[in-house]
This record gives structure tokens, sequence and C-alpha cells, in this order.
């Protein structure tokens, strides 16, 4: 990864942890929020049998963060593009 200048490094880093910053926003809410915070207004709802906030414990902060992945993978492959730093055929 090469940038022309440090500005241009620092913007892309800057782009780069406020990605990382809202997607662990995302998991942090999901994990803890309704799977500790929320259990119990949650768990009057229910889905196969199984209270909401106990599935979302149990369940639901794991595929959050599965999902997470490839949302990040994604993102910074676009972010990539953005700053040109992407991969090459020739890198891969």
């Amino acid at each position: 990864m090469a940038f022309q200048n440090e500005t241009l490094k620092k913007q892309y880093w800057r782009d780069n942890l406020r990605i990382i910053g809202g997607l662990l926003a995302v998991w942090a809410f999901v994990s803890f929020g309704c799977g500790i915070i929320f259990a119990e207004a949650l768990n009057a709802i229910h889905i196969g049998g199984y209270p909401l906030g106990f599935w979302f414990a149990q369940q639901g902060s794991i595929i959050t963060f599965v999902v997470l992945i490839f949302v990040y993978a994604k993102l910074m492959d676009r972010l990539d593009r953005k700053y040109g730093v992407q991969e090459t055929e020739d890198a891969k």
C-alpha cells in the first residue's frame, strides 16, 4: 500500500477507524444491549418458542458478528478503491 502523501494516509486511517468504530458500536449494541441490558423487555417477544432476549444472547450476537465481518470487508474494499490502494490481480 503506497500513499502519495502523509495527508492522504492520515485521511485513509481516519476513515478506516470510523468504519471500525461504527461496526463495533453495532456489535456492542447487539451483544450487550439486546443480549443483556434490554433482555427482559425483549423476552416478551418469542421466536420459535424462545424469548427474543435469549435468542440475541445465544445466537444473535454471533450471527451479527459474522455479518459484520462481511460488511467490514465490503466497506474496506470500497475505501481502498476510493484512495487508490486496492489490491491488483498481480498481488493476489
